[in-house]
C-alpha cells in the first residue's frame, strides 16, 4: 500500500520502504521530512511569499539540518521531474540533482553532503559502513550504488545552476 505522503508517487513509494526500515536508515543524513514544511526555509533563508512559493521541501539532507527541496523552476506538471536543490545548515544553496531520480541516485552513495557557500560535495571513505538499510534501499531503486555524485551534481549545475544562483540571489542578502 502507497501513503499519501505527497502528491509525488515516487516520494509516496519511498515513504513506505522508509516507514518499513526506518527514518534515516537506507542512507546517511538523507531521510524524508514532512512534505512542503517551509519553517527551515522561513527560519534561515526568507520569508517571502514568491520565494516560498518556489520550493518544496520534502526530506533532510544531513542529520545536522540541511535539508532538499523541490525547485519549481517552471510550471511542469510532474514533480518529480523538477530540479532538487540543498539549503545548508550552515550556509550555502545548491542544484543538486535536475530530478528527483538523480537524488535517488546520489542517495545510494550513502554518505551526507557537506554545503557550504562554495558548493555541494559528497564524500565517503572506502572502509566506511553502510547504513543499516541501505542495500534494501538500492534494491527498491533498482540501479547499482553511484560511484562519483559528483558527475550527477555537476550536470545539474550545467543545466541550473546560473538559474537558481540569480532566482536566489533576489530574496537572500
Amino acid at each position: 500500500m502507497t501513503s499519501a505522503y505527497s502528491p509525488v508517487p515516487e516520494l509516496n513509494r519511498l515513504m513506505d520502504l522508509q516507514d518499513e526500515v526506518g527514518y534515516g536508515e537506507y542512507a546517511d543524513g538523507f531521510s524524508l521530512d514532512d512534505w512542503d514544511d517551509k519553517s527551515g526555509l522561513e527560519a534561515g533563508w526568507s520569508k517571502d511569499p514568491e520565494f516560498l512559493a518556489a520550493l518544496i521541501p520534502f526530506a533532510r539532507a544531513t542529520d545536522g539540518g540541511s535539508f532538499y527541496a523541490l525547485w519549481k523552476v517552471d510550471d511542469r506538471a510532474d514533480l518529480a521531474t523538477l530540479p532538487v536543490v540543498v539549503f545548508g545548515d550552515e550556509g550555502g544553496q545548491h542544484v543538486v540533482a535536475r530530478n528527483l531520480r538523480e537524488l535517488f541516485r546520489i542517495a545510494t552513495f550513502d554518505a551526507e553532503p557537506m554545503v557550504d557557500w562554495d558548493g555541494v560535495t559528497f564524500y565517503r571513505a572506502a572502509d566506511d559502513a553502510h547504513r543499516d538499510s541501505h542495500e534494501d534501499f538500492v534494491a527498491w531503486l533498482g540501479e547499482e550504488p553511484v560511484t562519483d555524485p559528483g558527475a550527477i551534481v555537476a550536470a545539474a549545475q550545467a543545466e541550473y545552476g546560473e538559474r537558481f544562483a540569480a532566482f536566489t540571489a533576489r530574496f537572500l542578502e
